[in-house]
Parts: C-alpha cells; sequence; structure tokens
C-alpha cells in the first residue's frame, strides 16, 4: 500500500532554515525539468516513504536526480541546473565567464572584466556585450545558496553605473559613437525581489533571473544555447570540479576539446573518456 503524505514534515533547506516540506513545490520542479507525468508520479512515490523531520532538501534532490536520471535524462540536466550553477562559487568569476558564453550563443560578441569611462569614476563591468550596432554591460549577480533573492538595491546600482557611463561618453570630446553604451542588465542565478522588478520595469532595466522573465529567463537561455557548466557533471568530484574552476575551466563542452585540464589533475585514460562520455551525453541531448 502506497504511504501518502500528511503534510506534517519539516525540512532543512541548504541556508539552514526550517521549512514544511511542499509536495506541490517538488511536483512543479519535477515538470518544469521536463518530467512527464508518470514520471513526476514515480519520483514522488519513491520520496515521500523516506520523508523525516530534519531532513535536507539537498538530500531530496539528490534522490529525485537520481531517479530522473536513470529514466529521463533530459529531465535530469534541466532539474539539476540550477544546482550546478550555484556550484560555480564561491566567487562570481566562473558565473561571469558562463553568462558570457550563454551570451556568445545567443548571438552577442562578449567580453569580460572590460574597464570603461565613466563621468564620475571608470568601471569594470562583468560582461560587455554588442550585437546589431548596440553596446549593453551587464552586471552579474551570483549566489551560491538557495534561498537569497536579488533584491532592488543591485538593480539600483546598475542603471547608476548605466547613468555614469553614459555621461561620460556624452560628455567627453574623444568618445566615439560607435562606443556608447546603449543598454545596462542585470543578470542573476537566483530570483529577484518584486522591488526589484517593478523598479526595473519603471526605468526600463532589463533583469534576468532564474526564472525571470516567464520567457527567456536564465534557464530557458542556458537551455536554448546548449551552455553547461562542468559543475553538472556527476564523474567529477567536488574538489576536481574546484581544481578545474581554478583553471578558468567553466563549461562542459571545454572537456570534450582538450582533455588536458583532466590530465593536469591526474585523470587516467579510463577517467578521462567517462567525464568526455557524458560530456558528450549532455550536449547530444542539448
Amino acid at each position: 500500500m502506497k504511504k501518502e503524505y500528511d503534510g506534517d514534515v519539516w525540512v532543512i533547506k541548504t541556508s539552514g532554515e526550517r521549512e514544511p516540506f511542499s509536495l506541490n513545490k517538488l511536483r512543479r520542479s519535477l515538470v518544469r525539468s521536463g518530467a512527464d507525468e508518470a514520471t513526476t508520479q514515480m519520483v514522488i512515490e519513491h520520496i515521500i516513504p523516506e520523508l523525516h523531520n530534519g531532513m535536507k532538501t539537498s538530500a531530496i534532490y539528490k534522490h529525485a536526480f537520481s531517479l530522473l536520471k536513470k529514466s529521463k535524462y533530459p529531465a535530469a540536466v534541466r532539474y539539476s541546473l540550477r544546482k550546478a550553477v550555484m556550484e560555480l562559487g564561491p566567487s562570481g568569476f566562473p558565473f561571469e565567464e558562463f553568462v558570457a558564453e550563454v551570451l556568445r550563443g545567443k548571438g552577442y560578441t562578449a567580453q569580460t572584466g572590460v574597464i570603461l569611462p565613466g563621468f564620475c569614476v571608470s568601471h569594470e563591468v562583468d560582461v560587455l556585450m554588442e550585437k546589431d550596432d548596440r553596446h549593453i554591460f551587464a552586471e552579474c549577480k551570483f549566489h551560491n545558496q538557495q534561498g537569497i533573492k536579488t533584491d532592488v538595491k543591485v538593480a539600483l546600482y546598475v542603471h547608476s553605473r548605466f547613468m555614469d557611463l553614459q555621461k561620460g561618453h556624452d560628455v567627453s570630446e574623444k568618445a566615439l559613437p560607435s562606443s556608447k553604451i546603449h543598454e545596462g542588465w542585470l543578470i542573476t542565478n537566483t530570483k529577484l525581489t518584486s522591488d526589484a522588478i517593478q523598479y526595473a520595469n519603471c526605468i526600463g532595466l532589463t533583469v534576468i533571473g532564474w526564472d525571470y522573465p516567464e520567457k527567456g529567463n536564465l534557464q530557458d537561455l542556458i537551455l536554448e544555447t546548449g551552455v553547461h557548466p562542468l559543475t553538472f557533471l556527476s564523474t567529477l568530484t567536488a574538489q576536481e570540479k574546484a581544481g578545474l574552476l581554478g583553471q578558468g575551466v567553466v563549461m562542459c563542452r571545454t572537456l570534450k576539446e582538450s582533455d588536458a585540464p583532466l590530465r593536469s589533475l591526474g585523470f587516467s585514460d579510463d577517467r578521462i573518456k567517462k567525464v568526455v562520455g557524458e560530456v558528450n551525453k549532455v550536449c547530444q541531448q542539448f
């Protein structure tokens, strides 16, 4: 006889907070990943009997991921993307490189860490991109924990930098028309507060969060471009991922193009074959 969830289990989030387990939240995350109704129900029926007070949400995620990986690999990739992106930290530099690669996949030329002159001060922008003769800078706000939202102060900061960059260009006698910054964007791997969204919409600031806007959010862009972080790979340990990120290797497909980063960490031919095999599987799906 199937065990029914009675709604009285408290789980521990990655932030350490306690909250009631939400069956609807689990179901929504599975459906968003692309799991069909039968697969979603299968995962739920496996997880419910294991629920207990004090269970970590990370343990629930790992179990759901392992089940998806066996039955619906594309859904497993989507389900694990958010966690994989969060593992690009703790610093925001790999996230900036990752965002730049995603934007290149959307047809932009993109550079990271560019210093631009403003009216009051110079600004080192996370990503400078160009498309159709329009220059755009993006501020990349990275968080390595779930539950943290990017708030209106960040949106205010990005808009302030944009205004200073525009004024610096407009008053400079040496500035070329082609160097004008036309837009400032805020891109984050977390959710945005309602105030941040309201302010951005009011002043015309483009904001891209993990699930905002409804279409064209960060998750959509990753799936559309097929750019995946190496932190997705289950054939690598956390220490090995950190070692590769330290070398500036951020994307899965970099390991397909060259096995030198893996060899530098002492990987055997057999280990390299397994890692590249998983990379190929990810690339074939997307």
